[in-house]
């Protein structure tokens, strides 16, 4: 699927918010700057705009590596794994070990070798325009049957 813009950008990350609960995972899984903070930044601000709660500046975890959002009874936990380079740093940040109940977004996955049930993978890359983006999805258990096309 190509993205067309970041109206295209912000209507996809709304429609995977609404389908979203506890427990899931939502892998990022793109280049620097291809727009999966973008992408996290819409998904967040539209479940608090849902949810009847103030919206707030999302920025990208990058040196903090976890940004978390209280959003009613939803946890969002936002990761950025990118200056992890070794399993041993992955698992010593306990991704997996919480029993907290939240909806978790990765970017930069590729080192997480843990195969969650209820995760999203989305794949995002440039394209030969320069306002435009690649978008592909892949989906495990609860999220199978979920793809580009019922975007």
């Amino acid at each position: 699927m190509i993205i067309k813009s970041l109206d295209h950008l912000k209507s996809i990350s709304n429609k995977i918010a609404e389908k979203v609960s506890n427990g899931d995972y939502i892998f990022l899984i793109g280049e620097i700057g291809v727009g999966k903070t973008t992408f996290t930044r819409n998904f967040i601000n539209y479940l608090q705009k849902k949810k009847g709660v103030k919206q707030t500046e999302v920025l990208s975890p990058t040196f903090n590596l976890l940004y978390e959002y209280e959003i009613k009874n939803l946890k969002v936990m936002h990761y950025d794994l990118y200056r992890i380079k070794t399993s041993r740093e992955l698992d010593e940040l306990g991704i997996f070990n919480e029993n907290v109940r939240s909806i978790k977004i990765i970017e930069w996955p590729e080192l997480v070798k843990t195969k969650v049930k209820n995760r999203l993978e989305i794949y995002l890359s440039y394209s030969d325009r320069d306002n435009e983006r690649k978008l592909s999805i892949l989906g495990h258990h609860k999220w199978k049957h979920y793809n580009e096309n019922k975007l």
